[in-house]
């Protein structure tokens, strides 16, 4: 699980900086001010979460049996995909009703911080 949740964590951190300097310097001047604070936002929480994957990659190294940590890392990525991803689809698209995704996306990363209390809290 350390092995993967580090692999997981890396590439989305990448991925969050190169779709942030795409932003900054490719949609600027393509986007409205509210699309790209929408796009910006949507980058921010996709590298805090990006970090998140590397705590829980260290947690369940520290805790190996805990499956509860790994319940975390996977409903963090299904929140970096679901909020981050539809807060740059709606932004470059326009398609208002992908905000509909977003809230989900938000309890996943509830959700999986809260496992990552109970996990401790178990251990």
């Amino acid at each position: 699980m350390f092995k993967l949740f580090i692999l997981l964590g890396a590439i989305n951190a990448g991925l969050s900086v190169v779709l942030g300097a795409f932003g900054a310097h490719g949609l600027e001047s393509k986007l409205s001010a509210k699309m790209m604070d929408v796009f910006k936002t949507g980058v921010q929480y996709h590298i805090f979460h990006s970090l998140g994957l590397f705590v829980i990659a260290f947690l369940a190294d520290k805790f190996p049996t805990s499956s509860m940590l790994s319940w975390a890392g996977w409903t963090m990525m299904i929140g970096i995909i679901l909020f981050s991803g539809s807060l740059y689809v709606l932004s470059v698209s326009g398609i208002s009703k992908l905000g509909i995704i977003t809230p989900f996306g938000g309890l996943a990363f509830i959700i999986s911080w809260l496992l990552i209390v109970i996990a401790i809290l178990k251990v």
